[in-house]
């Protein structure tokens, strides 16, 4: 598993900025607490490679997908947890539900330091949450 900040990320794709070059659908690893984003590490060297020839070239737009050979998305995201294509819902509740699980352990070793992590991320967590069911709420779109 990828993990940030103690949170497991999200497995996903997207478009970064290399200088003055956007590269589209790159495998990404996104954090949902802190919202910190990197490439996958299983295409970072690719992504390096072809960023820094696409910048050389001047290209202002060019697709990841293009330039380098597909991976399957079972196989490039199969140790994250969550992926982006499920219920925002849902991945924040199974991210709640592993802190929780966390800071069960942390209690255990008495760990303060780790405690106390895992508290500011379930605090963070249950923020988000808040956001999507106000949200979700105010758009009509509540969950039974």
């Amino acid at each position: 598993m990828s993990f940030c900040c103690g949170a497991s990320m999200i497995g996903t794709k997207g478009t970064l900025r290399h200088f003055d070059t956007h590269i589209h659908n790159v495998p990404l690893l996104f954090c949902p607490v802190c919202h910190r984003i990197e490439v996958h590490y299983k295409v970072e060297s690719e992504y390096e490679i072809l960023a820094e020839y696409a910048h050389g070239d001047g290209a202002a737009e060019v697709d990841f997908q293009d330039y380098v050979e597909e991976r399957s998305g079972d196989d490039l995201f199969d140790n994250c947890v969550n992926r982006e294509s499920e219920d925002p819902a849902d991945i924040l509740l199974n991210q709640i539900d592993m802190a929780l699980d966390l800071l069960s352990v942390a209690k255990q070793l008495n760990d303060d330091e780790w405690e106390r992590q895992l508290k500011n991320r379930l605090t963070a967590l249950n923020e988000r949450r808040n956001k999507l069911q106000k949200r979700a709420f105010s758009t009509g779109q509540r969950k039974g």
